[in-house]
C-alpha cells in the first residue's frame, strides 16, 4: 500500500512545480506590462510639451516677420517679436515654472535651431511688456546669415526647440520701410509737412524735433507696412533713414511716438549744428523712396542792403559788458527790434515776448566759431547771454572796444576786429 501510494505521487510533484512557475511567469509578465504602460504614460505626460508639431491644416511657420532696421542692428542686437504671437505659439508650450520665470525674471534661456543650416544656439527670450525680444547670439546670426531689412524670418516651436528660418531665395525690400510711389502732386504739395523751428527744436543740449501727430500719420506712416506701424506703437520708436535734401547727407534717426505728437531724435543735434539752424527757420519734411527727406534751404537774409550799413548795430563795450563774473552783452531795444527781430517769424517774436528769452545761433564773423546763445528781453533793452563770458576771454574784450552786430541767414553775427 505504501509503495502503491508513493508511485502515483512521484510524477505529481513536478506537475505542481511547473504549474506554479507558469502562473508566476504570467503574473510577472502582467506586472511588466502594467509598469511599461505606466512608464509610457508618465513619459508621455513629461514630454507632452515637446510633441508640438503643427496639426494638419495649420501654418507650419505660425510666426512670420519682415525684419526691420532695429532687428538687424548688430550694435545692439535683438529680434523683436509681437506679444500675441509669442504667447500663442511659444509660451504656451513652456512649463508653468518657465512661464513664471519669464514673468518674474523677464527672460528664460532656450535652445534655438537654424533650420536652414542646422546650427544650434543658446538664446534668451526676454519679456518686454507689450512685446518680446530674442537675444543672445542674435548679432552672430545677423552677421553669419547676412540678414537685411525686409527679409522674412519664420519661427515655430517643435520638440522643445525654437526653430527659425530665413530662406536665401527671397524678394528683399532693400529700403528699411516700404517704398510707395507717390501719386503726381503739384509743386506746393511736394513738402506736406512744414514747421517753423522753435526754441526747443534748436536746443542742442536735449536735441529733438517734435512733429504733429496728424501730419506724421497722414504723410509718413501711411506709407509704412502694417507691421511697421504696429512696431512703432509697441516699441514707441522705430529707426528710419533720413536724408538732407540740401546736402545729400544720410542719417540713421529714430521716430518716437509720444502720444499726441512724434519726436525725431538721433543725429538731430548734429544737424542743428551742421546746418546752423535757428529759431524762425522753416523745415520741410516729406516721405519718398522709403526715406524721410527734409530740407532747410539756405536763404541768405542779410541786413547788408545796398545803400545801408552792413553792420547796423554797433556799440562800444562798457564795464558791465566785459564782466566775466556775470557775463552778458546789453543791446538797445530799438536796434534789436529794427535789425534783428524784423527778420523773425511772428511765432518766434511771440515766443520771445511770452517766455522773455529765446535760443539763437550766434556766429563770430572774425573766426567763424558758432555758439548757441540766448537773447533775453528786459523791457527797454535786450541781453545776449550764454557763452558770452567765453567770448570775452577768447577775444580778450575790454572796455571801449567796438562790437558790431547783424542778423544774417537765421544767425546772429558779431564782429570785434582786432
Amino acid at each position: 500500500m505504501h509503495s502503491a501510494n508513493t508511485t502515483p505521487n512521484t510524477p505529481t510533484q513536478p506537475l505542481t512545480t511547473t504549474s506554479s512557475a507558469t502562473i508566476h511567469l504570467h503574473r510577472h509578465r502582467t506586472q511588466l506590462s502594467a509598469t511599461a504602460t505606466a512608464t509610457a504614460t508618465t513619459t508621455g505626460m513629461r514630454r507632452a510639451r515637446y510633441n508640438t508639431a503643427a496639426p494638419l491644416g495649420q501654418d507650419e511657420w505660425p510666426i512670420r516677420k519682415a525684419l526691420t532696421l532695429s532687428d538687424v542692428d548688430i550694435t545692439h542686437p535683438f529680434l523683436t517679436l509681437p506679444r500675441h504671437a509669442v504667447e500663442t505659439h511659444i509660451v504656451v508650450h513652456l512649463t508653468q515654472q518657465e512661464r513664471d520665470h519669464l514673468r518674474n525674471k523677464e527672460q528664460v534661456p532656450m535652445n534655438a535651431r537654424d533650420d536652414d543650416t542646422g546650427e544650434t544656439h543658446m538664446m534668451k527670450l526676454k519679456w518686454r511688456g507689450s512685446y518680446y525680444n530674442l537675444i543672445g547670439k542674435w548679432g552672430k546670426i545677423v552677421r553669419s546669415k547676412g540678414l537685411d531689412v525686409g527679409k522674412e524670418i519664420k519661427i515655430r516651436w517643435v520638440n522643445g526647440w525654437l526653430h527659425f528660418s530665413v530662406p536665401e531665395q527671397q524678394i528683399v525690400v532693400v529700403a528699411p520701410l516700404q517704398i510707395v510711389a507717390p501719386p503726381p502732386i503739384m509743386q506746393d504739395q511736394c513738402w506736406p509737412i512744414r514747421k517753423v523751428l522753435t526754441l526747443s527744436d534748436v536746443d542742442t543740449t536735449h536735441p529733438f524735433l517734435p512733429l504733429a501727430r496728424r501730419s506724421v500719420e497722414e504723410h509718413i506712416l501711411v506709407h509704412w507696412l502694417p507691421q511697421q506701424r504696429d512696431l512703432l506703437r509697441n516699441e514707441e520708436q522705430v529707426n528710419v533713414h533720413a536724408r538732407d535734401v540740401d546736402t545729400g547727407e544720410m542719417y540713421v534717426m529714430k521716430l518716437r511716438w509720444r502720444g499726441n505728437y512724434y519726436n525725431l531724435i538721433g543725429k538731430w543735434g548734429k544737424i542743428i549744428r551742421r546746418k546752423g539752424l535757428g529759431v524762425g527757420k522753416e523745415i520741410k519734411i516729406r516721405w519718398a523712396n522709403g526715406c524721410l527727406n527734409f530740407s532747410v534751404p539756405y536763404e541768405r537774409i542779410s541786413v547788408a542792403i545796398p545803400g545801408l550799413e552792413p553792420w547796423p548795430i554797433k556799440k562800444a563795450l562798457t564795464l558791465s559788458d566785459v564782466d566775466t563774473n556775470h557775463p552778458f552783452l546789453t543791446l538797445p531795444g530799438k536796434a534789436v527790434e529794427d535789425h534783428i527781430l524784423l527778420y523773425w517769424t511772428q511765432q518766434a517774436r511771440e515766443q520771445l515776448r511770452n517766455e522773455h528769452h529765446i535760443s539763437v545761433n550766434a556766429r563770430d564773423d572774425d573766426t567763424g566759431d558758432l555758439y548757441v546763445m540766448k537773447l533775453k528781453w528786459r523791457g527797454s533793452y535786450y541781453n545776449l547771454i550764454g557763452k558770452w563770458g567765453q567770448i570775452i576771454r577768447g577775444k580778450r574784450l575790454h572796455v571801449g572796444k567796438e562790437i558790431k552786430v547783424r542778423w544774417d541767414n537765421g544767425c546772429l553775427n558779431f564782429s570785434v576786429p582786432q
